[in-house]
């Protein structure tokens, strides 16, 4: 049972890895006009949308002006939920 609650944790942590790794790539191309029709950025912008736009919901003032603090509060999201479950679980196998 330990073992498979190890790789379970260890899944997930890579999960997130990947996520976050995609979050951060969404965030720098903004920073240039990419092409809309690039499989590349379609590809970032489908995984990342449904997500932010939650969150631009949620919290409204992330988007000061041209500045949008969205996908940085959501990197801190994404780690703080990462450690706590990641870490949990593996206290679970212990």
């Amino acid at each position: 049972m330990s073992v498979l609650l190890i790789a379970i944790a260890r899944i997930l942590d890579l999960a997130f890895n990947i996520f976050i790794f995609i979050v951060i790539a969404r965030a720098l191309i903004s920073w240039v006009n990419p092409d809309p029709y690039n499989p590349i950025v379609r590809f970032l912008h489908s995984a990342t949308d449904p997500v932010l736009y939650r969150l631009r919901r949620l919290l409204p003032f992330l988007q000061a002006g041209a500045f949008d603090f969205s996908p940085i509060a959501l990197l801190i999201l994404l780690s703080v939920i990462q450690q706590t479950l990641v870490s949990f679980l593996y206290q679970l196998a212990r």
